[in-house]
């Protein structure tokens, strides 16, 4: 039971210490990304968060722009495949 005691103990400092690790990565990556034209590392939250940078919002109207082109490709696309087969 003691073995057992001392492995969880070694497990929660080796978490502890891939925990400091990671803090220190997120450090690195944030101040890397301040620089600004550093691309690609981060992921797309943090790209915007730490650029500084807001996301820009869409209307419903070029939502719906955007869904009906969309639709018109897979359309013609899916048009174009059954012609194929025939």
């Amino acid at each position: 039971m003691a073995n057992l005691a001392k492995v969880v103990q070694q497990l929660k400092q080796e978490r502890d210490q891939a925990q400091r690790r990671i803090e220190q990565l997120d450090e690195a990556l944030k101040a890397l990304g301040g620089l600004g034209g550093v691309r690609g590392g981060a992921t797309r939250v943090g790209r915007a968060q730490t650029l500084g940078k807001k996301r820009r919002t869409m209307s419903a109207a070029a939502r719906k722009r955007i869904a009906a082109a969309q639709r018109a490709r897979w359309a013609k696309w899916k048009a174009a495949r059954r012609s194929k087969q025939a």
